[in-house]
C-alpha cells in the first residue's frame, strides 16, 4: 500500500445551540490549500453566537488501496472533504480534530462513534488536483469476485451423511 500526505489548513465555527440547554456546537466551515502562518485557534472573527476559529494545520493522508473511493468523490463534480470533530469535554479547546479525509467511505464509517462530529466542506480546486494526481499514479482497476456457492447436493458436503446437528440427511 502506498501513502502520500499533505498539510491543509481548518476553519471551524462554533454555533451558539438554541435550545433552553444552552451550549456550543462545532462544525467545519472551510478548508484552505494551505494552512496559513497563524498560531491553532486564532480567532478569525464572528459574534457571540457564531465565531470562527482557524483550527491549525491538519494532514490529508491519501492511501493507494482507496483510489475508488477517492475517485468517485471527484466524479460528483462537487468533491467534498470530511471533517471528523471529536469532543474533548472541559479541555481547552473543547473539540480534537480527529481526520480530515478525502474518502467518503472513511468519513462515513467516523460517524459511528458516538462522540464523533462529521461535517462536510468543499474540496478546494488545488487539493482536488493532488487527489486526481495521485488516483492517476496509483489507482489500480480491482476485479468484483463474487463467491459462487457449492452446488453438492448437502450428502457430499457431510461425509458421513449427517447434518451438523448429526441427524441423517433427508436426501
Amino acid at each position: 500500500m502506498i501513502e502520500e500526505s499533505f498539510s491543509v489548513g481548518l476553519v471551524v465555527e462554533r454555533r451558539r445551540e438554541a435550545s433552553e440547554w444552552g451550549g456550543h456546537a462545532w462544525a467545519p466551515v472551510a478548508v484552505l490549500p494551505a494552512a496559513p502562518p497563524v498560531a491553532p485557534w486564532t480567532p478569525l472573527g464572528g459574534s457571540a453566537d457564531r465565531m470562527r476559529y482557524f483550527a491549525g494545520p491538519q494532514t490529508i493522508h491519501l492511501y493507494s488501496t482507496d483510489t475508488a473511493n477517492y475517485r468517485d468523490n471527484l466524479e460528483t463534480g462537487e468533491p467534498k472533504l470530511w471533517v471528523v470533530l471529536r469532543a474533548e469535554g472541559a479541555a481547552e479547546p473543547p473539540i480534537e480534530i480527529a481526520a480530515v479525509t478525502a474518502d467518503p467511505a472513511e468519513g462515513e464509517a467516523s460517524t459511528e462513534a458516538g462522540s464523533n462530529t462529521v461535517g462536510t466542506v468543499s474540496m478546494p480546486r488545488e487539493i482536488a488536483a493532488l487527489v486526481a494526481e495521485f488516483i492517476a499514479e496509483h489507482h489500480v482497476e480491482r476485479p468484483v469476485i463474487k463467491r459462487r456457492r457449492d452446488k453438492k447436493p448437502p450428502r457430499e458436503i457431510w461425509r458421513d451423511g449427517r447434518a451438523p446437528d448429526g441427524e441423517p440427511s433427508k436426501d
